[in-house]
């Protein structure tokens, strides 16, 4: 199969699950909220889950810059026209209206149940500023809600990484097994929307000033299956009715059209497009944030939203990449496999085009990297190809694209031809320099820095790879979810990372690092 048939399957199909055949499971370890919520609202969560299902929660993301803010909502269609409508401003009693677009929602992911998704982008924000909202579903507005911009000469950001409501399928609860079935019956989807409220909750305690949250996806687990009661559950979070998400496409998003409903992203392009989305950038403070959907591999489009963003905004001081593999990352299910797929295409474009800070999330556990950059040799380009019969992708190898060589990421004891290979492939992508800095804060670097978050909600971890990479400083799994924040001005980025233990306490599990500018 050539490249370019493969990459127009790839749009057509879109990204599955990003998880080799082999790979090992994830572990026996999750957040159960019905032992960490017993003093903090677990019950009263349970009790009202069947309302909480419900498929029209509005969700709040940043606009193409920081003076605006974009919402999206499902309305249950009606024979009335659609009313994607958006009440907004500092007077409560006299708000301005703002219109946007509508369409439909694929029925085969409702339940057969029409609903209407709505698309609004409001402007004119100012910084520390109280404004209120209401929306419309079908005419009718929904109660006011406040909602209160911070500052942008010092930005705080949440990165997170896995949500993944619904992934604690299958552990136990109270004595029984967790479900991952349809609609309220979902258990798992129950349990870690509170687990992944209760991050956000802890977070916003410790950090009341925060401008908006990154997330580097997996917001939900359902792959190509209706999966709206896990939307619902992770918009349910009371947090987010005043708090916009960045999110980006993970392998469990990209599916279905059901994420390009919930989110509306500024700045779409057609770029590394899947059947959600594809590649989208903002502009916020001194920060130029980019978001590239890695589920396709079209490397070659990736670099043109990379630029096409760079020349938008050619003075932001930051520029900052999400993307959802991790490339640089130490887990054991993904870091050493299909996490790095792209490495040896990502390092240099990144490179070229002087990203400071990669942020990235799969591997379900913490690490950050040392300074690095690429090493200026040629190497080879990979990518995952579709199966025989063309119904799913070929998660147990890699592709060579110039060589056409099949790679087994897995390979069977005693093939020593593929487990030469797979060292080859490996050692192919050790394509990286790792820069000498001493310490926690570094001026001026040449490298870049990767971050790989665990899982905000704690729905599902993975292992540590057992011997740890030499491009990572530090790495951590302690089986607790984790978030981090980001603090950026003119000339200093920062980002602390803390765990948030049992009884609800967040613990530093990394010392502050820091980037400093003086160009």
């Amino acid at each position: 199969m050539k490249k370019k048939l493969a990459a127009g399957l790839i749009l057509a199909l879109s990204a599955v699950t990003v998880c080799p055949a082999a790979a090992f499971a994830s572990t026996d370890h999750y957040t159960d909220s019905s032992v960490v919520g017993k003093e903090n609202g677990w019950d009263e969560w349970s009790s009202s889950w069947e309302t909480t299902a419900d498929f029209t929660k509005v969700s709040l993301t940043p606009g193409a810059d920081d003076t605006e803010l974009n919402f999206a909502w499902y309305s249950e269609k009606t024979d009335s026209q659609a009313t994607p409508v958006v009440h907004f401003g500092t007077d409560k009693d006299n708000l301005e209206i703002f219109e946007g677009t509508s369409g439909d929602v694929d029925q085969d992911l409702t339940g057969d149940k029409a609903y209407e998704y709505n698309h609004v982008t409001v402007t004119g924000l100012e910084p520390n500023t109280t404004y209120y909202y209401t929306v419309e579903k079908n005419g009718e507005q929904t109660e006011a809600v406040e909602y209160t911009t911070k500052g942008t000469d010092t930005v705080k950001i949440l990165y997170v990484g896995d949500p993944q409501v619904g992934a604690s399928k299958g552990q136990t609860q109270d004595g029984a097994e967790l479900s991952a079935e349809d609609g309220a019956a979902n258990t798992a989807a129950k349990n870690d929307g509170f687990a992944w409220s209760r991050t956000l909750n802890t977070a916003l305690a410790e950090n009341p000033d925060l401008n908006f949250v990154i997330s580097a996806g997996d917001q939900v687990n359902k792959t190509g299956k209706p999966k709206e009661e896990e939307y619902a559950s992770y918009l349910s979070a009371d947090a987010l009715t005043s708090l916009p998400v960045a999110t980006t496409i993970g392998n469990h998003d990209s599916l279905n059209a059901d994420y390009a409903y919930h989110f509306n992203n500024p700045n779409n392009t057609e770029n590394g497009k899947t059947a959600a989305g594809g590649d989208y950038y903002y502009s916020y403070g001194e920060g130029l944030f980019i978001v590239l959907n890695t589920n396709n591999y079209n490397v070659a489009e990736h670099q043109k939203t990379i630029e096409e963003a760079v020349a938008a905004y050619p003075d932001a001081t930051w520029r900052v990449v999400t993307i959802h593999q991790d490339i640089y990352g130490s887990g054991l299910d993904h870091s050493d496999t299909d996490g790095m797929i792209l490495r040896t295409q990502l390092t240099p474009v990144f490179d070229s085009n002087d990203i400071d800070v990669v942020l990235q999330g799969h591997d379900h556990t913490y690490s950050r990297s040392k300074m690095l950059y690429g090493d200026g040799q040629t190497h080879g380009k990979y990518e995952f190809r579709l199966n025989e019969d063309g119904s799913d992708y070929d998660w147990n190898h890699a592709t060579n694209v110039d060589t056409e060589e099949q790679i087994a990421l897995a390979p069977e004891d005693g093939d020593t031809d593929a487990q030469a290979a797979l060292d080859a492939f490996k050692q192919d992508n050790n394509c990286y320099t790792i820069e000498d800095v001493d310490g926690n804060t570094v001026t001026d670097p040449q490298g870049i820095l990767y971050m790989t978050a665990n899982s905000a909600s704690g729905s599902k971890y993975y292992e540590l790879v057992p011997t740890q990479q030499d491009y990572i400083a530090t790495r951590s799994q302690n089986w607790l979810p984790s978030y981090s924040v980001i603090t950026m001005t003119a000339d200093q980025f920062s980002i602390d990372t803390y765990q948030i233990t049992d009884d609800g306490k967040a613990e530093a599990i990394d010392e502050t690092f820091t980037i400093e500018k003086t160009k």
